[in-house]
């Protein structure tokens, strides 16, 4: 026979055995799914956003970008160095950068993919032959105007800076308003006249040596083993 206290302990064991079932209020339903719907709507919204928006903008800012850089290179850069495998390297840079900073305006990187990214260029190498300074320079001058082109600016605001880079190219280094100067690295082997007091002998030789409009010349460096210098004329187109 069971006592009364086997009886309590049956009971007991039985209730925490059984299956506890939690009754939310209908409004408490309500709210939770009001507030799943909301969450739904700012993710809709979040994705939305992040839609590229090639509109009438992209295509006006593409191409005073274009217009610009093909300015450059026509009135500029292809009369004084007449490089061609330069210019499909300076457009497609500028191209390139133009459509890079397009897309990250709408797309946001992680950390992690900020320094994955990072990581991977660090561990690049580009294998090229070495280009001037010159050349240097005006690709870091395309990048540039690939990069504030594609900046959200007023489009007068945009024109007056990319004319201010074209302007500042065409008066420092275009033909038209300060004469250009060329160099060229020359072996010289009548090393009596690299001394200061036959500096005129030498320039006359090297004119009529080369047939070039010399109008100065600086000594690089000598070789006394073989008697003869290195030097570098100065002339004028």
């Amino acid at each position: 026979m069971l006592t009364t206290k086997k009886l309590m302990f049956l009971l007991l064991v039985i209730f925490l055995a059984m299956p506890v079932k939690v009754c939310i209020p209908q409004q408490a339903d309500n709210e939770v799914s009001q507030a799943d719907d909301s969450d739904s709507n700012i993710i809709k919204k979040d994705r939305k956003k992040k839609i590229l928006e090639i509109d009438e903008e992209f295509f006006i800012n593409l191409g005073i970008n274009v217009t610009a850089v093909f300015l450059i290179i026509v009135l500029v850069y292809y009369p004084n160095y007449r490089k061609l495998d330069y210019i499909f390297t300076f457009v497609i840079f500028n191209l390139v950068i133009f459509l890079l900073t397009f897309v990250l305006k709408y797309v946001k990187l992680s950390m992690g993919a900020a320094f994955g990214l990072f990581a991977v260029f660090s561990m690049l190498r580009y294998r090229t032959e070495g280009i001037s300074i010159k050349d240097m320079t005006y690709l870091f001058i395309f990048i540039a105007m690939g990069l504030i082109s594609a900046v959200h600016l007023e489009y007068y605001e945009l024109g007056i800076i990319l004319g201010v880079l074209l302007v500042g190219a065409f008066i420092l280094d275009g033909k038209y308003i300060i004469k250009r100067e060329f160099y060229k690295s020359v072996q010289y082997e009548k090393i009596e006249l690299i001394k200061p007091e036959n500096y005129d002998k030498m320039v006359e030789d090297l004119r009529a040596r080369l047939g070039l409009n010399i109008h100065r010349v600086t000594v690089n460096k000598i070789d006394f083993l073989r008697d003869t210098a290195i030097v570098k004329v100065y002339y004028y187109e």
